[in-house]
């Protein structure tokens, strides 16, 4: 088991690694930095997946580092699709391949990062939960698979029809769905009332612990108070179209991005998972991709602006 679970993070680190590059290129090619919020998006993602692969190292049973690590991966992922849409539609006219299974994916998954991250903040610190809250999470999960069922279910009866439109950000224009994606934006308010609930949990924890528990949990309601807000706020006023919603979206963006600065607060601090050693070591990686990151990133510019060369074929 543990060596599966070792497996599974070295796969999930290179598989981030992998997307980042991705992202970066087609950020570059496209020259399209609203599409990752300015950048901000793909800083944020990359602190969960840093924290997800810090904790599930050194905890594999604890369900937080498998969260953060998903998180990271699919929304990386989607940042890639959001993208590739740009090039694709409002580019190259729709003639790339892949261009439907793209839109496809992007009109199905919505709000589904923030669905899946916010488990979380009822799972802190070590996942351990009362029967009850065992519970309420097997609802929630419920409710999120009926949300997500709709969703796909509507963009598969009702796609797309006629010319894809593409706004600058890779976001449809004019999504898909039909009733059924209706019917599942319905839920939404469920979903809200649950975050509050994982929220309050740790406000409950945090008044009737002491000492380092406390100071624990102080840093992680912080933190999660400010990943609700910042939800909440890219939900209602981040559409990005006007110059104000985009500063509101970025300013979100990065409220959302602190969830795993919090965390990593409170291990380096008081020392929750005694793994100094192994975040220092992840810094050190870190910058290592990063210098890989910008390394690739300059040889798309040389060959796409300076060289000769202009097409996907040419960057890939």
């Amino acid at each position: 088991m543990l060596v599966s679970h070792a497996r599974v993070r070295v796969t999930a680190a290179g598989v981030v690694v992998a997307l980042l590059v991705a992202d970066v290129a087609l950020s570059a090619v496209t020259r399209d930095p609203w599409a990752t919020a300015d950048g901000l998006g793909l800083v944020a993602l990359s602190a969960y997946a840093a924290a997800g692969y810090v904790i599930a190292r050194t905890q594999p049973r604890n369900p937080i580092g498998w969260i953060f690590l998903g998180v990271g991966l699919t929304t990386l992922f989607n940042y890639g699709v959001q993208l590739y849409l740009v090039l694709d539609y409002r580019q190259h006219g729709g003639r790339l391949p892949l261009g439907a299974a793209a839109v496809f994916w992007r009109g199905s998954w919505t709000i589904a990062p923030f669905l899946l991250v916010m488990p979380a903040i009822a799972l802190f610190p070590d996942g351990r939960l009362t029967r009850r809250w065992r519970r309420l999470l097997w609802v929630y999960a419920a409710v999120v698979a009926v949300f997500m069922g709709l969703v796909y279910a509507g963009q598969a009866v009702a796609p797309v029809s006629g010319r894809v439109a593409i706004d600058i950000r890779g976001h449809l224009s004019h999504p898909a769905g039909g009733r059924a994606a209706g019917i599942a934006w319905l839920l939404v308010p469920l979903f809200l009332l649950a975050w509050c609930a994982f929220v309050g949990r740790q406000v409950v924890a945090w008044r009737s612990s002491s000492g380092v528990r406390r100071a624990q949990l102080k840093w992680f309601a912080a933190g999660s108070a400010v990943l609700v807000a910042s939800s909440v706020l890219l939900v209602i006023a981040g559409d990005g179209t006007s110059t104000g919603s985009r500063i509101v979206a970025d300013v979100a963006i990065m409220g959302i991005g602190l969830l795993p600065v919090f965390v990593g607060i409170a291990i380096l601090r008081y020392r929750l998972y005694e793994i100094d050693r192994l975040i220092s070591r992840t810094v050190a990686y870190a910058l290592l991709t990063a210098v890989l990151v910008g390394t690739f990133a300059g040889i798309v510019l040389l060959t796409t602006r300076v060289l000769p060369f202009s097409s996907p074929v040419a960057v890939a």
